[in-house]
């Protein structure tokens, strides 16, 4: 750790920045996020005949952004109280465990759209109707029964210090935090790392690929261009940040314990606040995947987007009509011509 050691460093950290910063975060995550899966669940299930087998992955993740965006005014309500639940610690834990399990829910899900992408791309042959919508209910249950399984132990770590009952902590308390670091870093490993490194194999061997291939369809490469970089942004912004910052911080709280105070504690206690609200940015994020990927919103997109432009065209013809006609109508010379003689 960098700094010197301070005595003011082991004080109780200020919870200012805590209060101001998350609250305005949350309601921002929870109106844009709410809107913006309602209206993918709702196309997902309105082309529910035609729905492929990715489109089932969307459907699953957009069922996990809900599941956590529904908590955001408990949480709202309570960083605006300066840290007071009033909710009880069994809804507290309910609510802790619902931004796991979106979060780590998302992150398989996003695991298993590139898997497929990767086999559509790489493997088109071999993978012709060998594929179903039973294959994505069967994977998306086994995704949902490991996040319940990384996420389940959490719930028996309490939330709150006998010095603050009232509080709702989104690690563990003090008394537990020698326990929680290490299952806090084995989560890190197998809920993020591993799916991460999958990721990057697949879409790493889809862009060989279509550097090699001349034949590709264009729209095909451009759609696993914008996944790409919407997965990079995912993984960069959202992912990364917070779980390094959440060890590192569960880490320093270990060490306050042990009497090793720096004055850096405090900025990894910001950063660690910070790592929390892009985490939770996913939720508003994760429905571009879903305009990216999916078949049916793409077709209806494109055909939106050339009757759009075949409209303007129109307008624009029927402009340029006009003008000369009310020229030749308002000109001089016809002006002259029809006045009459003296």
């Amino acid at each position: 750790m960098s700094g010197n050691i301070t005595q003011s460093a082991c004080e109780v950290i200020n919870l200012n920045f805590t209060h101001n910063f998350l609250p305005p975060v949350y309601i921002t995550v929870f109106v844009v996020g709410t809107l913006s899966n309602i209206w993918g669940l709702r196309s997902v299930c309105s082309s529910w005949e035609n729905i492929g087998s990715i489109n089932i992955f969307m459907l699953n993740l957009g069922v996990a952004d809900v599941l956590y965006l529904f908590t955001l005014p408990f949480l709202v309500h309570y960083y605006a109280r300066n840290s007071k639940w009033q909710y009880g610690q069994p809804f507290c834990k309910v609510t802790r465990f619902c931004f796991n399990l979106n979060l780590y829910g998302s992150i398989g899900f996003l695991t298993c759209i590139s898997f497929y992408r990767y086999l559509g791309i790489v493997h088109p042959m071999k993978m012709m109707g060998k594929i179903t919508g039973r294959h994505s209910l069967a994977l998306s249950a086994v995704v949902w029964i490991l996040v319940i399984i990384q996420t389940l132990p959490d719930m028996f770590f309490e939330k709150n210090d006998r010095s603050s009952p009232d509080s709702c902590f989104d690690t563990t308390s003090n008394e537990m935090i020698k326990s929680y670091l290490p299952y806090s870093i084995g989560w890190a490993v197998t809920g993020f790392a591993l799916p991460l490194v999958i990721i990057l194999v697949c879409y790493g061997h889809i862009v060989v690929v279509l550097a090699k291939k001349t034949n590709v369809n264009s729209l095909l490469k451009q759609r696993c261009l914008k996944l790409v970089v919407i997965l990079v942004i995912l993984f960069s912004v959202c992912f990364i940040p917070y779980h390094v910052f959440r060890n590192v911080n569960l880490k320093t709280r270990i060490m306050k314990q042990d009497g090793v105070c720096y004055a850096s504690f405090h900025r990894i206690y910001i950063l660690h606040q910070v790592g929390r609200c892009l985490a939770c940015l996913n939720s508003a994020i994760n429905p571009l995947i879903y305009i990216v990927g999916n078949d049916d919103f793409l077709m209806k997109f494109h055909v939106f987007n050339k009757r759009a432009r075949l409209s303007l065209a129109n307008l624009k013809g029927a402009i340029i009509y006009r003008k000369p006609m009310e020229e030749v109508h308002d000109s001089p010379s016809d002006r002259v011509a029809s006045a009459p003689s003296p």
